[in-house]
């Protein structure tokens, strides 16, 4: 049985045992994971119903592809621009093709749950250490009065002469 699955934005065709790589997918080497966006199921020549099939999948490792390199210019202004891109992607081998019920559960994220405790351990001591009190203030000295301005006398502005004019 094979079927079609769109992941990372790309279609693969996939078969139990197959091997894939995919843009980059949260987890570790050796979890699994489930492909639920399923476009096309086929058993041989026929077309089956993709509904409520769950593609399993084992990650083998998250890698890195090729670099690709990325060159920019514009001709006749000294314009060129070189850049690399290495495109994170995971490795998956397919271990099933199937009903949901038939497929591997997703591993559950057991650390998360031993983090909780120690987050609490961690807070308890912060609440038994006495809270140091702010120092005063002290206060601000007064600010002195500026000077009052002397009256400046303004003289008009000088007006321009008229421009000559050649006979």
């Amino acid at each position: 049985m094979f079927a079609i699955v769109r992941t990372g934005g790309k279609q693969y065709r996939v078969a139990a045992g197959d091997k894939i790589a995919v843009e980059k997918i949260e987890g570790e080497a050796g979890d699994t994971v489930s492909l639920g966006d399923i476009l096309l199921a086929g058993d041989g020549g026929e077309v089956k119903d993709a509904k409520g099939l769950v593609v399993s999948a084992e990650i083998i490792a998250q890698t890195r592809g090729e670099k690709v390199i990325v060159f920019k210019k514009r001709r006749r202004h000294n314009y060129r621009r070189r850049n690399g891109h290495r495109q994170s992607l995971t490795l998956l081998r397919i271990l099933a093709v199937g009903d949901a019920k038939k497929a591997a559960p997703k591993k559950e994220a057991a650390p998360k749950a031993e983090a909780a405790p120690a987050a609490e351990a961690k807070a308890a001591p912060a609440q038994e250490a006495p809270k140091k009190e702010a120092a005063p203030k002290k206060a601000a000295a007064p600010k002195k009065e500026a000077a009052p301005k002397a009256e400046a006398e303004k003289k008009p502005a000088a007006k321009k002469a008229a421009p000559k004019k050649d006979a």
